[in-house]
């Protein structure tokens, strides 16, 4: 395939972010592939991804959700260049950004095809929003350390009534992110699946669970003290929800197209940045 568009999305907080695109855009000019600048500050509503044939993500693994987003269903490849400090889906070094363009222009890179959810809010019988992530979906107290109340199902199957500080429903991917911190497990971002994990539960018994992605998971507020609950995709800007609101979420089948992305550099992330090493290391 022939690449002659490019949009490079930098991220606004880091200089040498800025700089490096700067020069990236410089270098794609004497390949005669015109490229545009895009200034992200971590929120955006705005997703300028049309008519370009690649994109090349100057940040950590926020800037890449975010070009996920907007990507996904132009069939667009990310080219995500590693400015952050704990990165598992920006996998392009900053000192290797050259020859890894080379090669994805070239043709020899691996493309990941990493699966995406939506979240659809059912409010009064009718759809109220609608917005699809890369990580997670994450329904909360907006304030911390307070306790929600809501029910799951899976498909027709009832889950249960929780009361809890949160749920966190993640992809394969995002199950590196929010979803282990709350301790969910890692998946293999080839597995396709997804992963329910219920936040500070007021039950011992509340375990996470690794579901196929053929069913929809669907939670319903319930009454309980706190009346502030919010919704965030991808850790973008919550959105407040009320008593009597579902949330319905769904694999849909537009794939992110992550430039790079091995299990390879997958379990270097995970030795190097969580010190997942099996075990003490003897000399």
């Amino acid at each position: 395939m022939s690449y002659e568009k490019c949009i490079i999305v930098v991220n606004s907080y880091k200089e040498e972010s800025k700089k490096l695109g700067a020069t990236v855009k410089e270098y794609l000019a004497t390949k005669n592939i015109h490229s545009d600048i895009f200034m992200f500050n971590g929120f955006s509503e705005q997703y300028p991804f049309h008519g370009y044939d690649f994109v090349i993500t100057m940040g950590g693994d926020g800037t890449v959700l975010f070009a996920a987003r907007g990507c996904a269903f132009l069939g667009i490849p990310i080219f995500p260049v590693n400015f952050g400090s704990f990165g598992f889906i920006a996998s392009v070094q900053k000192n290797e950004w050259k020859k890894e363009l080379d090669a994805f222009l070239a043709g020899k890179v691996f493309v990941d095809q990493r699966s995406m959810l939506q979240a659809d809010l059912i409010r009064g019988g009718s759809r109220r929003l609608s917005s699809i992530g890369l990580n997670d979906i994450v329904v909360s107290a907006r304030t911390a350390a307070h306790t929600i109340s809501f029910t799951v199902s899976y498909g027709d199957v009832p889950l249960g009534d929780f009361k809890a500080d949160g749920i966190i429903i993640s992809t394969a991917t995002g199950s590196t992110a929010y979803s282990a911190s709350a301790g969910g497990p890692i998946i293999d971002p080839g597995l396709d699946a997804m992963v329910l994990t219920v936040i500070n539960a007021f039950s011992l018994s509340s375990r996470p669970i690794v579901l196929s992605p053929d069913g929809d998971i669907e939670i319903e507020i319930l009454p309980s003290r706190v009346s502030s609950v919010v919704i965030s995709v991808d850790g973008q800007i919550p959105i407040d929800l009320h008593v009597g609101d579902k949330i319905r979420i769904r694999q849909i089948k537009e794939k992110a197209l992550l430039v790079g992305c091995t299990k390879e550099k997958f379990y270097n992330a995970l030795r190097s940045k969580l010190n997942w090493s099996g075990g003490p290391q003897h000399a």
